[in-house]
């Protein structure tokens, strides 16, 4: 017989039942909640829910901002074996709509600042059967589907509607990004909180009951939901929760007021906090930042440390695994790695013929754990190419030294081939930012006039610092092989990017593909 296992209860229920009820789960400008006070509000929610027909494993889709009412929403459907599906707040109506169908949702919630384009999808979604939100006035002509509001489900009698899940039960859904393709959602198990809550966040971060954790990163991402629900709630730990978008002087504000202890972001980001010209004190009460999405240069990461004194563990998670599963430890930091494998994990790096790649040989990385999701919703066929047995095929071109550090070369689509010999962006990238003139850089592939891949590098410059094109070229042809210098530089002021922060590097790719075809355009260097 199956072991019971609800993921709610898990990271809910544990706390109050041992008398940490009054410990502070939730904070931020929309006020302090306790865990004893989530409880209630969860309880009363999922019984709500149920009251109005949300059966086990049908889907409630959330087009929600980070605040107390998405965690209610996610833990009561958690609670009653419904499965919630948080999607991204910058979703246009159309691909929301596109969602609600794709997932067959039953249900829609959303916050009041999202009404218009939620709405406008609900009249696209047939399977639709009713709208769920705080505040009935934002749901004006909303197709004629019911609307419930929040206060309302919790204002009945709570009962006790905990669902048997089990670990390998249907617990929630998270869609990929899609930034070369339709979005996918990948299925996860209740059991899979457990095990990142206990693998990355409890031995790589080491989170305790007295963090409050503050995240960039929003709740919708998997990177962001791990950050400010998963591992808060099951260390009994708080989480600052801010709705607005992301801005670094908004965030060291909440950083301060809010007492944030651990820090997340992507290297995006931090280096936008950089550019923004914090004070070295703006997070002056943080203990530890942690970065995700893509790999954290080197010299933003010294960047960083040098100017805020606070350290960065670098690592790669991805949707399909819920969480992180490659990280640098506390004490134990390789600038421009991503670290070792997290305890539960483990890695191997092949080549293009499915071999093992030996020390120092590059290949695509491969990980198992048991995090990974079931699969792809109505995907077989993407399913079957990225989740290969017991394996999950990254998409991520890694090299693995003596010691067992493991740096990203980039996205195995992103390698390019200048003068017949692989090139990693990554290297050209971490060359560029050690100029002091460069506060950003992403090197793609552009085709010249014979057709030939050459890197072009989009750069962005430190405010108040000028560089010209040959001189970052010429200080590329310093610190490596000529044929990995960038062909052409192209000063720009920021990069195209996905909801969660990501550099949408096909973007830049299109934007790059005439750029060398004029002779005359490209700088050449004896």
């Amino acid at each position: 017989m199956t072991d019971l296992f609800n993921a709610c209860t898990y990271l809910l229920d544990r706390h109050v039942d041992r008398g940490d009820g009054e410990r502070l789960a939730l904070t931020g400008e929309q006020g302090d909640v306790s865990y004893a006070q989530l409880h209630d509000r969860v309880r009363r929610t999922a019984a709500g829910l149920r009251r109005i027909g949300l059966l086990p494993e049908q889907r409630l889709l959330m087009f929600m901002a980070d605040s107390p009412d998405f965690v209610v929403v996610f833990l009561a459907a958690l609670r009653i074996g419904a499965v919630p599906v948080p999607v991204s707040t910058m979703s246009r109506a159309g691909d929301l709509a596109e969602l609600l169908r794709d997932s067959r949702a039953r249900l829609l919630a959303f916050s009041p600042e999202y009404a218009e384009v939620a709405v406008a999808a609900a009249a696209d979604a047939p399977e639709l059967t009713g709208l769920l939100v705080r505040e009935a006035a934002s749901v004006v002509g909303a197709a004629g589907l019911p609307v419930h509001l929040l206060g309302d489900l919790a204002a009945g009698d709570a009962g006790d509607v905990v669902y048997p899940a089990g670990a390998d039960s249907p617990a929630f859904w998270l869609y990929t990004s899609g930034t070369t393709g339709t979005p996918k959602a990948a299925m996860h198990r209740h059991g899979s909180i457990r095990v990142v809550c206990e693998t990355y966040g409890s031995q790589v971060l080491g989170i305790r009951p007295g963090d409050r954790c503050l995240s960039a990163a929003k709740a919708f991402f998997a990177y962001g939901l791990g950050n400010s629900v998963l591992f808060p709630l099951a260390a009994g730990a708080s989480a600052i929760l801010e709705a607005a978008p992301s801005r670094p002087d908004t965030l060291a504000a909440r950083a301060r007021e809010h007492g944030a202890t651990l820090f997340f972001a992507g290297p995006t980001f931090f280096a936008n906090m950089l550019r923004a010209g914090l004070p070295q004190d703006a997070l002056g009460g943080v203990r530890l930042c942690a970065s995700a999405g893509e790999a954290l240069p080197a010299a933003l990461y010294q960047r960083w440390t040098s100017h805020f004194g606070v350290d960065i563990l670098d690592g790669i998670g991805m949707t399909e695994m819920l969480h992180i599963f490659l990280s640098n430890r506390a004490g134990a930091v390789r600038a421009g790695t991503t670290g070792v494998a997290v305890p539960g994990y483990d890695l191997r790096i092949l080549d293009d013929e499915g071999r093992e790649a030996p020390v120092g040989t590059p290949g695509t990385l491969f990980v198992r754990g048991e995090s990974t999701a079931t699969g792809y919703w109505s995907r077989y066929a993407a399913s079957r190419q990225v989740f290969q047995g017991e394996w999950l095929r990254t998409g991520d071109t890694y090299v693995r030294d003596a010691d067992g550090y493991y740096t990203c070369l980039g996205r195995t689509g992103d390698m390019l081939k200048a003068s017949g010999i692989w090139v990693s962006p990554a290297e050209v990238e971490n060359r560029l930012l050690a100029h002091e003139a460069v506060a950003q850089a992403v090197v793609v592939a552009a085709r010249d006039g014979d057709g030939l891949e050459k890197p072009v590098a989009y750069v962005v410059l430190s405010e108040g610092r000028t560089a010209g094109a040959i001189e970052l070229i010429e200080f590329c042809r310093a610190g490596l092989p000529s044929f990995k210098r960038p062909r052409k530089i192209v000063f720009v002021d920021g990069y195209p990017t996905t909801a969660t922060g990501k550099i949408r590097r096909v973007e830049l790719r299109a934007m790059a593909a005439e750029v060398l075809l004029d002779p005359a355009e490209e700088v050449t260097l004896s």
